[in-house]
């Protein structure tokens, strides 16, 4: 059986994540196929594929464009497959944030008028290394408001590597083989 694990990323933290799926995959004893959104066709075959998992980053309250056209052309193929799409950002990071990242992924699935199986909100990463001026500002008097997180600081990661285990094997119906994965390094 294969997993199909389409990402689109734009720092690093979301395709880093599609990896440690596509681990969590195999070691579920899955094939997997990943493929990077923005490096591909908008169309691909899905003859062996049963399950799906699609994931991207939010920036500036979207999507990726070539993710959600990825979606949009195979959108029929997609829904004839269980689907788990997760949506990775810095404000489902933080509680108050959390329905605002349901919102930009709500409003991505209404864009693509795609309906799948099950839905994650999972915490992304500040990378202010990749940042100008503007974002970093942007980021430190708007996104991290209020939180004792300094930027300047580096690289920080808010992603849970034991919840997203969880996730995936729950859509995978595994029974917890791959728990004794590690997570990834932090960059």
């Amino acid at each position: 059986m294969t997993v199909l694990i389409a990402f689109a990323t734009v720092e690093g933290q979301t395709e880093k994540i599609a990896c440690f799926i596509n681990d969590v995959a195999k070691n579920a004893g899955f094939n997997a196929k990943l493929i990077n959104t923005d490096e591909m066709p908008s169309h691909v075959s899905l003859g062996d594929v049963v399950k799906v998992v699609l994931l991207a980053p939010v920036h500036e309250r979207r999507h990726p464009n070539s993710f959600e056209a990825f979606i949009a052309s195979n959108r029929d193929a997609l829904m004839k497959r269980k689907s788990l799409v997760l949506s990775v950002g810095l404000k489902a990071a933080f509680a108050s944030g959390r329905e605002e990242a349901r919102d930009y992924l709500d409003e991505m699935l209404l864009r693509t008028g795609f309906e799948p199986n099950a839905t994650a909100l999972i915490a992304g990463a500040v990378r202010p290394e990749n940042y100008g001026y503007f974002e970093r500002e942007i980021l430190k008097h708007v996104v991290l408001l209020g939180r004792k997180i300094d930027p300047r600081e580096g690289a920080r990661e808010f992603t849970d590597w034991d919840e997203l285990t969880s996730i995936v094997i729950d859509f995978l119906g595994e029974n917890g083989r791959a728990n004794t994965l590690q997570p990834p390094a932090k960059s």
